[in-house]
């Protein structure tokens, strides 16, 4: 720490640890901590597997926040009590430690003030991000292609686990459409963060004149929660069509005849996977997607229809992006719902959107 360790350094500490108490509702999960506790001893406990597992796993998720509170508020404390005699000691060098862990302790605070951002149902999630390029032919293609890579650099530096269920080629560059399931801890309260409509403005490396353009892409996400396979779709509703895979190749995509696309005709929702060899495997995963996000369709429908605020999705094109990634004239990154922004555009290209997720999430 920079500046001289004070008490108002302790009292700023203790504040937004109370105001976290309150706003993660520690004392509640403690209650529930504990009945969960209680369940988990109980005989019979593992009669039921399916629903062992589902306390086991509820109860994990409350010590995630329970403990590093507690251990926040007794680091505080300890560091106040060695504060205080430091203080009254008069040693200087003891007080300029002492700043180093506060400093630490502090980090740890933010850290907790973001995970609470990440306290919706479906934050903790897996998720399926899906990437489709829009108004601009190749040129949006290989915008998408270039998305792709963004977020694939991103997921792989945050070890999540990434599975590519679909990637249809552009016709001459790039991708049309691709499909990832990501999975891993807070991977759909991460990547909600992204879904919008990208806009990129460069010089073209498919013109000749070097003229500058304007490309479009979406980006979708969805949650993939662990009771999507209990979730009902009536057969009536599906239909199913395969046909051969194509794409990259590679570790990714095979070559086959077994690829699979579904429509969820009430809802017109289309899903599609040719990442496995296996029709059948193809269809578990399709079945899959699907129901997520048929499930997440009517859930955000209920959303908005409570809300009396039910609004048209917007197209892939003028007037609808969520950021702007400029690469000529100049390079500039910025994200239109919260105004965060930077020059560096080859770090971000490269997988550096943290902070574009994280300024969005502070302020939605």
């Amino acid at each position: 720490m920079e500046e001289q360790l004070t008490v108002a350094h302790f009292n700023d500490a203790n504040d937004r640890l109370q105001k976290l108490k309150i706003s993660l509702a520690i004392d509640e999960r403690r209650e529930k901590l504990a009945e969960l506790e209680v369940q988990s001893t109980a005989p019979g406990f593992w009669d039921d597997n399916k629903s062992a597992q589902a306390v086991l796993k509820q109860a994990k998720e409350e010590k995630s926040l329970i403990e590093p509170w507690d251990m926040a508020s007794t680091e505080l404390v300890d560091l106040r009590e060695l504060f205080d005699m430091s203080v009254e000691e008069g040693d200087a060098d003891a007080i300029s430690e002492l700043g180093d862990q506060v400093e630490h302790l502090v980090h740890t605070i933010d850290k907790l003030e973001f995970i609470r951002k990440l306290s919706g149902e479906d934050d903790r999630a897996n998720a399926v991000i899906s990437i489709h390029s829009g108004a601009g032919g190749t040129e949006s293609c290989d915008w998408a292609s270039m998305l792709y890579n963004m977020y694939v650099r991103w997921l792989e530096r945050n070890n999540y686990k990434i599975t590519v269920h679909d990637y249809t080629d552009g016709d001459e560059a790039g991708l049309k459409s691709a499909t990832i399931e990501v999975e891993g801890e807070y991977a759909y309260g991460h990547l909600k963060a992204e879904c919008g409509v990208h806009r990129l403005v460069r010089i073209s490396p498919f013109d000749s004149s070097a003229r500058r353009h304007t490309s479009f892409a979406s980006v979708f996400t969805y949650p993939v929660s662990e009771d999507v396979e209990d979730y009902v779709i009536e057969e009536k509703d599906i239909r199913v069509d395969t046909y051969r895979a194509s794409g990259a190749g590679g570790q990714h995509i095979n070559k086959t005849d077994s690829a699979v696309r579904m429509t969820h005709i009430p809802t017109n929702i289309v899903v599609q996977c040719q990442n496995e060899r296996s029709q059948i495997k193809n269809r578990e995963a399709c079945m899959k997607m699907l129901k997520a996000r048929v499930k997440q369709f009517y859930k955000e429908e209920e959303e908005a229809r409570r809300a009396d605020k039910l609004e048209d999705k917007k197209k892939i094109e003028w007037g609808s992006q969520i950021r702007s990634y400029v690469l000529h004239p100049y390079n500039m990154v910025k994200d239109h719902r919260t105004g965060h922004e930077t020059s560096n555009t080859s770090g971000v290209l490269d997988g550096d959107i943290d902070s574009f997720i994280e300024s969005y999430l502070l302020e939605f």
